[in-house]
C-alpha cells in the first residue's frame, strides 16, 4: 500500500458521506448513528492499513485507536477484539477486490473475455499489499482455516460463480455439472491466487498463471463447440478409458 496514510479526519469524512448516500435511501440517521458508524469505519480503515504494512502480529490496538483517534471503549463497542477488527479488515479487502473485479468485467459482453479480463483483475489485485499480506499470508492463521474459507466464499465464490454461470448458460449442461465446474475453477483460482502473491517474482508468476488459464479456457470452449454445443463426456474424449479392466491378473 503506498501513498499517503488517511488521516483520521478523512476517514470520518469518508465514513460520513458514505452514510450520507445510505441514508438517502433507507431513511435518515440520527448524527448519533452516523457518529457511531464513522467510527467503525475510521477503526476499520486505520487497522486495514496497519495490518498490511505491520502485519498482525505487529500491530497494537492501541495504535489503532491512536491513528483513528479515538477511544479503547469506542474500539470495543464495536468490536470483541483484535481478532474481530482484524476480519473486518479482511472482508473490506476482499469487498474491495470483488468491486473491482467486477468493475472491469462490466466493460465487455462477452462471457469469455470477461472471464479472461476478470482473471488478469483477480491475478493484479493478488499483488497488491493488502491482499496479499491481510487476506493471503496472514487470514487462514488468524482467522482459522474453515473461517477464513466461509468468508472467502461470501466475497469471491459468488463472482466466481456468476463468471462460470455466464460462460455456460448458452450451453445444454445440468445444473450439477456448472456447480463442480465452479467449484473447480474457485479452488484454482484460490490457489493461483496465492502462488502468485508469495511468488519471488509475482509479475512473472502472474503472467504465467494468466497464460495457463487463458489455455484451459480455451480448451473448455472448444470442447463445448466441438460437437454442436455438447460438451464431450470423457468416454468420447478417450474411449475405452472408463471401461479399461484394472484388476490384477
Amino acid at each position: 500500500m503506498t501513498g499517503k496514510v488517511p488521516t483520521a479526519h478523512d476517514l470520518l469524512r469518508a465514513g460520513k458521506a458514505t452514510l450520507g448516500q445510505a441514508a438517502r435511501g433507507q431513511g435518515r440517521l440520527t448524527r448519533r448513528q452516523e457518529y457511531s458508524a464513522s467510527t467503525k469505519h475510521a477503526l476499520v480503515e486505520v487497522a486495514r492499513e496497519r495490518f498490511a504494512t505491520q502485519g498482525y502480529a505487529g500491530t497494537s490496538l492501541d495504535e489503532i485507536v491512536a491513528g483513528a483517534r479515538v477511544t479503547k471503549g469506542a474500539l470495543y463497542h464495536h468490536f470483541k477484539g483484535k481478532q474481530d477488527l482484524f476480519e473486518a479488515a479482511f472482508l473490506a479487502v476482499e469487498e474491495a477486490a470483488s468491486a473491482r473485479i467486477r468493475a472491469v468485467i462490466l466493460t465487455s459482453d462477452d462471457p469469455w473475455e470477461q472471464a479472461i479480463t476478470g482473471i488478469r483483475e483477480f491475478l493484479a489485485v493478488t499483488r497488491t499489499e493488502d491482499y496479499r499480506r491481510i487476506v493471503i499470508q496472514e487470514g487462514p492463521a488468524v482467522l482459522g482455516y474453515e473461517r477464513f474459507r466461509e468468508q472467502e466464499e461470501r466475497s469471491t465464490f459468488g463472482l466466481v460463480q456468476d463468471i462460470v454461470a455466464s460462460l455456460l448458460e448458452r450451453y445444454d449442461l445440468p445444473a450439477s455439472m456448472v456447480q463442480a465446474f465452479t467449484r473447480l475453477f474457485f479452488g484454482a483460482m484460490s490457489a493461483t491466487g496465492s502462488a502468485v502473491s508469495l511468488a519471488d517474482d509475482p509479475q512473472q508468476a502472474s503472467d504465467d498463471a494468466e497464460g495457463a488459464i487463458v489455455l484451459v479456457l480455451a480448451g473448455i470452449r472448444s470442447l463445448l463447440q466441438s460437437d454442436g454445443e455438447h460438451l464431450l463426456t470423457a468416454e468420447e474424449l478417450a474411449p475405452g478409458l472408463a471401461a479399461t479392466d484394472t484388476t490384477e491378473e
